[in-house]
């Protein structure tokens, strides 16, 4: 028999390295191929998928007084190296099923009862030989009886042959070996006596024996089958003659038993007749107690009906009742401060009854009664009376108490103070009538437009007229200096200091408009909202700013609260924003608040026309408000601060448009020589607006700056080109006085530091083409010689130029003595010329480096090509040249 896997010593140690983790013994390891079947289904159980290798390691763990059995499958890594693939605990195996389709008898299935879903085929695995399996198995049936104490079922093997392949198969081993010298055979014979463990008996040695017993009984009465078939023949004879006699001897018994049985079966006849009569009469008498019973139940039935219904017809009496206190109060009750209370009470009253008839809340056999129809009528005609009556009020009230705080000038700024507009004495007044509202809209929705309609009618002109004194004292209060709007004109002097007057009081002003009045129109529309129930969210939180600062009115705030009215219908409120209530809210804001933004546009102009720069403050100032404004209800209040800032920058694009223009108009001027003026005063108008700059007003200065230097570099080329003989001296010096006007500003602004960046490279390009054209007036003749030889080296080798006409080496020489026979002299004329045009003296000692460092550049370059093509000729060397140039 070939040597078991499960003796293999190498795959216990890979099996164990494997598992070193989890700190188990392990019991035995064997190779097997994984496969997949079907329970109960082993006569078509087709392999569906390849086989795999695995290994089967069985493993214990002991855990104080218990002891816990593991069987792990492991695969091979794609190195070769085992790892864990699948944990099973033993305690959950509940059956072992040998496969019965498998000639080899190798193969076996495992079910486990804590499996996810019994469904799924379980994996087959098949051994090498029936050995390797009745080894696992046995192992695991040992395990199963000695860890926990039971078997699982088992199906297809038969337990006896297994107890006998067993004791076969159980080699026997001594401890004998445990001598010092020999510690690697200590480890295999604890190996060894584990797996004699594995195979102990299924079967006790009694029970073995009583079973070897019978088979051997068994065995023997085989042998002498003739001698046991004469053997039963006669016992069997024997037997019938023994019950032949003994029923001859009982005969008079047998008598005595039947007459016996003839007297009991008369006396049964007589007791069954006895029985129908009594089961007749009986019957006779359950019908006449079911009748009786059934006329019973149906008169006790309909007592409690009729007392049912006379309780029901009562309720519904009362129901309808309209008791004469809210009558009263609902035809002709008046509607004073202090009769609310009882109106109010009415109101609910008539709420409730309205809903009480309909339905779910009544039943619907009611609603077709003539009495619940004309009662409901009824109702109808009293809401309809009392909405109309309570309507009525509302719209004279809130026209009459407009009108006296209009006529009360004490409300209103007047000259020499400015006064912040107070509604809380209004908002008290309103709200006495809040809930009123609320049950006028439940009672009818309809009503409200009119009543919203002559509340914003009413309360416009109130805001409209604080909003007007306001602005007209505000604006006379403020003392400032007008500052003339002509910047970058070319007829003010370039030293002029223009604009150095303080403005800041305007922006102050128009904050303060904004201050007062955001709020104040802010919480106007959310008290209207509120008051007028609309089912919008709230506009402020409780605690919550308009703008996002520190509000100015915080001795009000008790007024600004909620209007501490709840709402009657539960129903009604929603936290989901209702799309068409939003709608009308804002219709209704735009009653409420129109012609107001006319007194901001007012304050606007008026602040530009004192200082234009004050746009930029303004326009931040609006943003930061614009921030504050997140609620929807207040949608009016957004759309006046965006028409706001609309109109700031509306105004400040003016400035800027006129500002270019007088940028523009220096293109008119007669010839102009050295810095443009509007160059300098470009940097104090920067300077100035840098200042005035708040929260988002950055990207409004920068565009104005874009639109400023883009002007400005435009006029630049075309002044410029109006004289080709001084255009590069002019672009030079402008865009040198640009850099340095704007050197300080450009290291914090970005877009200005770009323009920085293009001018500079404009600067550089003019001095280039300024530096040439005075090096090429002086020496003329020297590089028109070399321009001439660089066009021929591209044509022909340069050893064939000194024949060429005009280049020969006698030619070189003139050139050479004409040109540099005097190059002091030269130098010194091209450094007057240098001078002579240049009207900002503190860019020549700049200019004149860069002219001398190209000039000797090219002549560098003559030089060497002066020794490539004519080597035998001498001129003057380069550092000799870089020395007189060094020393000029």
């Amino acid at each position: 028999m070939a040597k078991s896997s499960a003796d293999d010593e190498e795959l216990r140690r890979a099996c164990e390295a494997a598992l070193e983790s989890t700190k188990q013994k392990i019991v035995m390891s064997i190779r097997v191929a994984k496969s997949r079947g079907i329970w109960a289904k082993t006569g078509k159980l087709g392999r569906s998928h390849t086989a795999k290798p695995r290994v089967i390691a069985i493993s214990t763990k002991a855990k104080g007084q218990r002891t816990k059995a593991f069987l792990h499958v492991l695969k091979y890594s794609t190195g070769g190296v085992l790892e864990p693939a699948k944990l099973y605990k033993l305690k959950h195996l509940s059956k072992v099923e040998v496969v019965t389709n498998d000639p080899s008898g190798c193969t076996f299935m495992l079910g486990f009862d804590n499996l996810r879903s019994q469904s799924v085929a379980p994996p087959q695995w098949t051994m090498r030989n029936v050995d390797d399996r009745n080894r696992v198995l046995l192992c695991i049936l040992n395990i199963c009886k000695d860890v926990l104490g039971r078997l699982p079922k088992v199906v297809g093997i038969d337990v006896v042959e297994m107890a006998l392949w067993a004791k076969e198969n159980t080699p026997t081993f001594t401890k004998q070996h445990t001598n010092l010298q020999d510690g690697p055979v200590s480890a295999a014979v604890e190996e060894r006596e584990m797996k004699v463990t594995v195979e102990r008996e299924l079967v006790s040695q009694a029970e073995e024996e009583d079973m070897e017993a019978l088979l051997g009984t068994y065995v023997m009465g085989i042998g002498e089958a003739e001698a046991f078939s004469e053997r039963l023949k006669r016992e069997v004879q024997a037997l019938e003659a023994a019950n032949v006699h003994a029923i001859l001897e009982n005969e008079p018994l047998i008598d005595e038993v039947l007459q016996g049985l003839e007297a009991a079966t008369s006396c049964v006849e007589d007791m069954d007749e006895w029985l129908g009569i009594f089961n007749l009469k009986l019957r006779h008498m359950r019908e006449d107690i079911e009748s009786i019973e059934s006329r019973n139940n149906k008169l006790e039935m309909q007592s409690v009906n009729n007392k049912a219904l006379i309780e029901e017809l009562d309720k519904l009496l009362e129901r309808l009742r309209i008791p004469s206190e809210y009558a009263a109060s609902l035809t002709g009750g008046s509607f004073d401060e202090a009769r609310m209370l009882q109106n109010i009470e009415a109101c609910e009253w008539l709420t409730n009854a309205l809903r009480g008839l309909e339905a779910p809340n009544l039943d619907p056999s009611y609603a077709n009664m003539r009495a619940v129809k004309e009662k409901r009528a009824e109702l109808d005609k009293l809401k309809t009376m009392f909405v109309r009556r309570a309507s009525e009020f509302l719209r004279n009230y809130f026209t009459s108490l407009v009108d006296f705080m209009i006529s009360d000038k004490s409300y209103f700024s007047q000259r020499g103070q400015l006064k912040r507009p107070d509604h809380a004495d209004l908002r008290y007044k309103c709200r006495t009538y809040a809930r009123l509202l609320q049950h006028l809209k439940s009672l009818d929705k309809n009503c409200l437009g009119s009543l919203r309609k002559a509340y914003c009618t009413s309360l416009n002109l109130l805001l409209r007229q604080e909003a007007r004194e306001f602005a007209n004292e505000l604006r006379a209060s403020t003392k400032a200096s007008r500052n003339p709007t002509v910047w970058l004109e070319g007829s003010v002097g370039s030293n002029q200091n223009v604009n150095s007057a303080d403005t800041s009081t305007v922006s102050d002003a128009y904050a303060k408009m904004l201050t007062i009045f955001i709020p104040l129109l802010v919480d106007e529309s959310s008290f209207f909202a509120h008051f007028m129930c609309f089912e919008v969210p709230a506009l402020v939180p409780p605690g919550g700013l308009a703008n996002g600062n520190k509000s100015a009115h915080d001795e009000d705030d008790a007024n600004y609260d909620d209007l501490g009215i709840m709402d009657i219908d539960e129903n009604d409120n929603k936290t989901g924003k209702n799309t068409g209530e939003l709608e009308a809210l804002n219709e209704s804001l735009h009653d409420l608040l129109d012609g107001i933004q006319e007194d901001f546009y007012a304050v606007v102009d008026w602040a530009y026309k004192i200082d234009p720069l004050r746009c930029i403050s303004m326009h931040g100032i609006t943003e930061r408000y614009i921030s504050g404004q997140k609620a929807d209800a207040a949608g009016f209040v957004r759309i006046l601060l965006d028409d706001l800032e609309s109109r700031i920058s509306m105004q400040f694009s003016r400035f800027v448009d006129e500002a270019c223009h007088q940028i523009e108009r220096n293109e008119r001027n007669v010839r102009q020589l050295g810095v443009l003026s509007y160059i300098p005063r470009f940097a104090t108008l920067a300077t100035r607006m840098e200042q005035y700059i708040q929260g988002q007003s950055r990207d409004l200065v920068d565009q104005a700056y874009a639109k400023f230097v883009t002007t400005m570099f435009l006029t630049l080329d075309k002044i410029a080109k109006a004289d080709p003989k001084y255009e590069d001296i002019m672009l030079l010096e402008n865009y040198a006085a640009f850099q340095n006007s704007l050197y300080d500003l450009a290291n914090m602004v970005p877009t200005l530091a770009k323009f920085y960046h293009e001018a500079s490279e404009s600067y550089e390009q003019a001095c280039t083409r300024h530096i040439n054209v005075i090096i090429f007036y002086q020496f003329e003749r020297l590089f028109q010689f070399v321009r001439r030889i660089e066009d021929l080296m591209y044509t022909i080798p340069p050893e064939e130029i000194p024949f060429q006409l005009g280049l020969s080496k006698m030619d070189l020489r003139k050139v050479v003595k004409s040109s540099l026979s005097g190059v002091d002299k030269s130098i010194s004329a091209m450094y007057k010329r240098l001078q002579k045009n240049l009207t900002s003296e503190e860019l020549l000692p700049s200019l004149w480096d860069k002219c001398k460092k190209e000039f000797l550049d090219k002549y560098e370059s003559f030089a060497q090509l002066v020794a490539k093509i004519y080597p035998s000729e001498n001129v003057p060397s380069v550092s000799e040249m870089r020395d007189l140039l060094a020393s000029m």
